[in-house]
């Protein structure tokens, strides 16, 4: 049949029959790239070709999903309690962040539940050997094939039939069908695609390794996002041992679960109680640090916010944040000034959340405004308080969710003085040895820390 042309921006799979400097739809510059298309002969437009019939919603059969436990119980938590059968899940992050570290370690457990085809397009497998003797894996049954081709791939998954398939990663394979680059939208989409069918024919739970942007997001199609059943990110701030896998989409799970892992010579060990990790290097008696209870998915985690207030030797104040909405803090500065009556404005401001981790819930801004309140005065708050709740522009402080789960948490790591919403108190429960101070505005926060 006869090919035609077609410009398909990289980004986010937006075509035009004509070259653009520009993408209309995303505004990326010279993001378009030419693909040959061959149209494939299929059934005429309009005729019905679907074999199923419908069913009613009561006559559907179902079945309790079993979970396959890869015994990585940080990395089983993230997926929701374990791997479904037949799912479809994309591990995206930085190069060298991880991620074929954490997915070698993880198949070569998984691999003793039926055997695993570990598909490594862009290493050798005597690299990827090397990498399991650095790791300590000893897996009888996780079967290495270097290849870059999806229908070689797919012949060798008919002939092994194994349990678990690993692609690592999908923007460096491709298929004969297409004419464009590895990499490029469409074959991204078309081998995305046929993986899936496999996926899901012949229930082989794969994960697929993406490559992400400068700006972090995978890279390819943002339909390959909707097309996978999990997508996880593989997080870490350059300098910090720890990373975090954070879960932004699970159809079988919660989202916004985490797990925390540390690197180590040995590969990624997981980080059991994150709280008490990120507090273990918290300074004793120093103005400008406060700990909040902030939820990951569903659990509690505690961490340290650290401030530094300081005159500004510019006309414009210098505003600083490292984990936390930039936005956000700017808000939470001008309650400060209007409403409690700290001067700031004039005042260069630094936030950081010790540890690495990303914060971005409404319930840390109590904390947030306590650490910046502790600064600027130069009067410490007391080690073992903790504050939670969410600050509105006049000034009060609203309720959360989860109060129970947070008051629980810092109770079992030895606080004893609690802040929080008034309106979360009548729902808590307070835990021996923990006081609970319910609070409905900020300047009433901001009495009871420095009293």
């Amino acid at each position: 049949m006869k090919k035609r042309t077609l410009f398909t921006c990289q980004q986010c799979g937006c075509q035009s029959p004509k070259w653009l400097g520009r993408c209309p739809d995303c505004g990326q510059w010279n993001s378009l790239v030419e693909e040959s298309v061959t149209p494939q002969r299929g059934a005429a437009r309009g005729t019905a070709t679907a074999s199923s019939t419908p069913q009613r919603l009561t006559e559907v059969a179902t079945s309790k999903e079993d979970r396959l436990l890869c015994g990585i119980g940080e990395f089983d938590q993230v997926l929701g309690g374990g791997v479904v059968a037949g799912s479809l899940i994309l591990i995206g992050g930085d190069p060298g962040i991880g991620k074929s570290t954490l997915l070698l370690q993880a198949i070569s457990r998984l691999s003793e539940q039926g055997g695993a085809l570990y598909v490594t397009a862009e290493e050798s497998t005597r690299q990827v050997r090397m990498r399991a003797d650095r790791l300590g894996v000893r897996a009888e049954n996780l079967y290495l094939l270097a290849e870059t081709s999806l229908e070689a791939v797919l012949e060798q998954v008919r002939a092994l039939k194994p349990g678990f398939l690993v692609i690592d990663s999908i923007q460096t394979i491709f298929t004969a069908a297409l004419d464009s680059a590895p990499g490029s939208v469409s074959q991204v989409r078309e081998c995305a695609g046929r993986l899936m069918q496999v996926a899901k024919g012949d229930a082989i739970p794969t994960f697929l390794v993406g490559h992400v942007t400068k700006d972090g997001a995978i890279a390819g199609p943002r339909m390959l996002e909707h097309m996978v059943d999990t997508v996880l990110y593989f997080e870490g701030e350059p300098g910090h041992p720890y990373r975090i896998l954070r879960a932004v989409k699970n159809r079988f799970g919660s989202t916004n679960e985490i797990g925390v892992f540390q690197m180590k010579d040995s590969g990624l060990a997981e980080v059991g109680n994150p709280s008490e990790l990120f507090l273990s290097e918290r300074p004793e008696g120093a103005a400008g640090s406060a700990v909040v209870p902030a939820m990951e998915g569903s659990r509690p985690i505690l961490v340290e916010l650290q401030a530094l207030v300081s005159g500004s030797s510019f006309g414009t104040p210098r505003r600083t944040t490292m984990g936390i909405d930039h936005n956000r803090v700017s808000l939470l500065v001008a309650v400060l000034e209007k409403k409690v009556g700290l001067s700031l404005l004039s005042q260069d401001i630094f936030l950081n959340v010790a540890g690495g981790v990303r914060l971005d819930e409404p319930a840390i801004d109590l904390g947030v405004m306590a650490a910046l309140a502790s600064s600027h005065l130069n009067r410490p708050i007391a080690a073992r308080t903790i504050v939670f709740g969410e600050v509105g522009l006049a000034g009060e402080v609203r309720a959360v969710s989860h109060p129970e789960l947070r008051v629980k948490e810092a109770a079992r790591l030895g606080f004893d003085r609690c802040f929080l919403p008034a309106g979360s108190l009548k729902s808590v429960t307070a835990p021996a040895g923990l006081q609970l101070i319910g609070v409905k505005s900020a300047g009433e926060v901001m009495d009871g820390i420095f009293d």
